[in-house]
């Protein structure tokens, strides 16, 4: 990979933008493709698909990839987006960087011998995108909780990279932190750090919070853990898809939930394109090794 210096970026949002900026600023060659909305705009590389496949070295897609509907994932595409033969032909051809390498294969499966590299799946990326979502999702509190952070009661469910951050920076708001977790090592942990601990697999009432951070991938606020929440609190849920709250129980119930998966590209799109690069640049460094 040591001879890439014409990126194609195909599909995205804000994130894939500032990744633009930042490769033009390193020096190397950027065509975007599935922006057509910012024609005319300042924008100099924009291009078709056909393009930033067949005349670059690597392409970059978006996290996720794939939509529903099994198009490539562009907000600021005039049309949906689906590869052709020639396309994936030349895709086959070099390094191809994705958010969910997996859905990318089961929508183009001849993509499957090719040189594809899922960099949202690495921990390194995961870790720095932590801390968007967490200042994320204290943005999404101070702007929808009516009251303060400083002096709140707050709960977040999971200990993992995003429930650590959002811990610590709840508490240097002033907020009292509770923080819920499963296994025994996290539970002492969560102790030792002078949080209150819970464990989740236990967790009948979630009442007492007037700020509630969902962090865990699988149904922790079910209608039954609902029903003991404070009609009161403000639940973000930060979980990716499907999520971990029921929502249409929480509507029934007058709880004020929210989703917000996906937070660093909405919140901090320039700070999540300058790690889709340095995660990239990670990954191209390794192979060459």
């Amino acid at each position: 990979m040591n001879s890439i210096k014409i990126f194609g970026i195909i599909g995205g949002d804000k994130r894939q933008l500032f990744l633009a900026e930042s490769l033009l600023r390193d020096g190397y060659g950027v065509i975007l493709a599935g922006f057509d909305k910012l024609k005319g705009q300042g924008f100099n590389n924009l291009s078709d698909v056909r393009a930033a496949a067949l005349f670059s070295d690597a392409v970059i897609l978006p996290l996720p990839c794939v939509r529903t509907d099994k198009s490539i994932n562009a907000p600021f595409a005039l049309q949906n987006i689906y590869f052709s033969d020639d396309e994936l032909e030349a895709l086959s051809q070099k390094p191809v960087f994705t958010g969910m390498r997996g859905r990318l294969l089961r929508v183009y499966p001849k993509l499957a011998n090719a040189l594809v590299y899922d960099y949202a799946e690495r921990d390194d990326f995961a870790i720095l995108n932590a801390v968007p979502t967490a200042e994320g999702a204290i943005e999404i509190a101070m702007r929808e909780y009516e009251g303060t952070i400083f002096g709140s009661r707050s709960l977040v469910t999971g200990f993992g990279r995003i429930g650590k951050l959002l811990a610590r920076m709840l508490r240097s708001l002033g907020s009292d932190v509770t923080v819920s977790a499963r296994k025994l090592s996290d539970l002492a942990y969560i102790q030792a750090l002078g949080y209150r601990a819970v464990n989740t697999e236990s967790m009948k009432s979630a009442k007492g919070y007037e700020l509630i951070f969902n962090t865990v991938p699988s149904m922790i606020f079910d209608e039954n853990l609902l029903e003991n929440t404070d009609r009161t609190a403000l639940l973000i849920d930060l979980a990716s898809l499907p999520g971990g709250v029921d929502f249409e129980s929480a509507r029934r119930l007058g709880i004020d939930a929210h989703s917000a998966p996906g937070l660093p590209g909405k919140c901090s799109p320039k700070s999540a394109g300058e790690i889709i690069k340095k995660t990239v640049f990670s990954i191209i460094e390794e192979v060459n090794r």
